[in-house]
């Protein structure tokens, strides 16, 4: 089965439009600095490294320092899937962040967000 297109994407190309998102809705990316932080287990220097490699996201996931255990508490509906049902992990992985940062601009505070 042939790869999804989302997986060579460069994952610098995308987190602008994070950034964007959540800015329209008047948070800060900080933010979502901060989520991607949480669900990845990225700090600012290691987040920033694979945004000047441009690292696709099968790249950004796989080199994560560790997925938090309680991403599997992250559910809904994203894009018309609901993520708690997806069966590819790396794709559950990219549609969890993108739920976390649409709860972000939906307006959810930020600790409900990060199942804390």
């Amino acid at each position: 089965m042939p790869k999804h297109k989302i997986y060579s994407m460069a994952f610098a190309k995308v987190y602008p439009l994070y950034i964007q998102k959540a800015e329209r809705k008047n948070r800060i990316k900080e933010e979502v600095d901060q989520i991607i932080f949480w669900l990845t287990g990225y700090d600012k220097e290691g987040l920033q490294k694979q945004l000047d490699q441009e690292n696709d996201f099968e790249t950004f996931f796989s080199q994560a320092p560790a997925i938090n255990p309680n991403a599997s508490l992250i559910k809904g509906v994203v894009c018309g899937v609901r993520v708690e049902e997806v069966e590819d992990p790396l794709m559950q992985k990219i549609r969890y962040l993108d739920k976390l940062i649409d709860e972000l601009a939906k307006g959810k505070a930020l600790e409900k967000i990060l199942r804390q």
